[in-house]
């Protein structure tokens, strides 16, 4: 199993541009199930996470072909409509093919799915949300069994916000009868793409972005062709790369408006931020040689995002003076404490909150293990400033999520390699 190997030390400078949105591309290769025909999507990023998904598609009666960053997603009508535990377990996003799977078909049995151990997670909400529109579930030996005639639009009020559950019944809205108006939605970028992709397919949608979507059911969709935004994680991952190494980096290809909460938060800590507006969109990072220790608390879109927490806490590691990181979206989201706690770094982890004493030059390299997808990118950023050689294993978790992050890195000056 490969790990990745970081020399720490070396300040990033230079251009590096983003990759396509992971968390856009899933819910939109899963909604190709609602139709038949050649579905083309383009900036597909070269994921893991993606590769498991085409996988569980062909497995539904797909045939699915990649070209550089393009899919291409023929869908047939599926001879069975099983989500098997073993597609499912590799990651949690699996569960998106429940909603298009049971509107379609009127039935879906989908296994209790996987992904990076990072809070409980639970899928009350999609389920109960489906059994509003019509449906029966039965939960039977790890399997959410689903059936209906025909789901039925209604108003649905989410108990808490719930990005995979806005997009799932979303979906299963688009072949409703009538109209469903969920409430207390999900406002992520994301959910605006895959709404963007649905309405080229011929969903009536409106609201996405806002608290309320409103979706007007129609009776059939039509496969279409799509870009997948770019990936406002990953663009917050190399800007904190180059913050944290002390050096100038400009990150290009997206709108700076998506990690807003991430610029301000870097400003008040003491960074250079300049935004890049017109043809060439991006967010530029100057470095000051101290920055100072400042408070974060994550929440929902436009929130300070809680895929961004843990690779601010590495930032706030060599910050000077404390700082006090609140995670309010997951509650096994502090896995990477201890390991950054190996590098040297003085925290204190409580069960929603850490506190965080700044040691500026303090960490020193050492073999940590990435426990999730976000923690993987934290290590790999705490030891761009640790000093010596940091060894960093289990990095499957990053294939899952990030496109040749050392490729970018190094295209950067970082010392990194991955090794056997």
């Amino acid at each position: 199993m490969d790990k990745i190997s970081v020399e720490g030390g070396v300040s990033l400078n230079g251009t590096v541009s983003v990759s396509g949105a992971k968390n856009s591309a899933l819910p939109i290769l899963f909604s190709t199930l609602l139709a038949s025909g050649k579905h083309i999507l383009g900036n597909v990023p070269k994921l893991k996470d993606i590769d498991s998904t085409r996988e569980l598609l062909e497995a539904l009666n797909c045939r699915t072909s990649v070209n550089g960053h393009t899919v291409t997603i023929e869908a047939d009508e599926a001879d069975n409509q099983e989500a098997h535990y073993d597609l499912v377990r590799k990651m949690r996003a699996s569960v998106l093919c429940l909603g298009p799977l049971l509107s379609r078909y009127g039935i879906a049995r989908v296994s209790l799915p996987g992904g990076c151990a990072i809070g409980a997670r639970p899928i009350n909400l999609h389920l109960e949300a489906l059994e509003k529109m019509g449906a029966q579930i039965e939960i039977k030996e790890g399997y959410v069994e689903a059936r209906c005639s025909k789901l039925k639009g209604t108003s649905i009020m989410f108990d808490t916000v719930t990005v995979t559950g806005t997009e799932n019944i979303m979906m299963a809205a688009t072949l409703a009868e009538g109209t469903t108006v969920l409430e207390n939605a999900a406002k992520e970028p994301e959910i605006v793409d895959l709404a963007e992709y649905l309405i080229k397919m011929g969903a009536k949608i409106t609201g996405h972005g806002t608290s309320v979507i409103t979706i007007k059911g129609v009776s059939q969709l039509k496969a279409s062709s799509f870009d997948i935004m770019p990936d406002r994680i990953e663009a917050g991952t190399l800007l904190i790369a180059g913050a944290i190494t002390g050096g100038e980096v400009t990150v290009e290809g997206f709108n700076p408006v998506l990690i807003d909460a991430l610029i301000q938060k870097m400003i008040e800590s003491g960074f250079k931020i300049q935004t890049l507006h017109g043809k060439t969109q991006g967010v530029k990072v100057s470095s000051p040689k101290i920055w100072t220790g400042i408070d974060i608390t994550t929440a929902p879109y436009p929130g300070f995002a809680t895929d961004l927490q843990a690779q601010f806490m590495a930032l706030m590691c060599v910050a000077q003076g404390t700082s006090i990181i609140t995670e309010t979206i997951f509650e096994n989201r502090f896995m990477h404490v201890q390991e950054l706690m190996r590098l040297g770094a003085d925290i204190t982890p409580k069960t929603r909150t850490a506190v965080v004493r700044g040691k500026p030059g303090g960490l020193v390299g050492a073999p940590v293990m990435a426990t999730d997808l976000r923690a993987s990118a934290c290590l790999v950023l705490a030891g761009l400033v640790s000093q010596g050689s940091t060894l960093i294993s289990r990095i499957y978790h990053l294939d899952r999520g990030y496109e040749d992050l050392e490729g970018k890195l190094r295209s950067l000056g970082a010392r990194i390699q991955r090794v056997p």
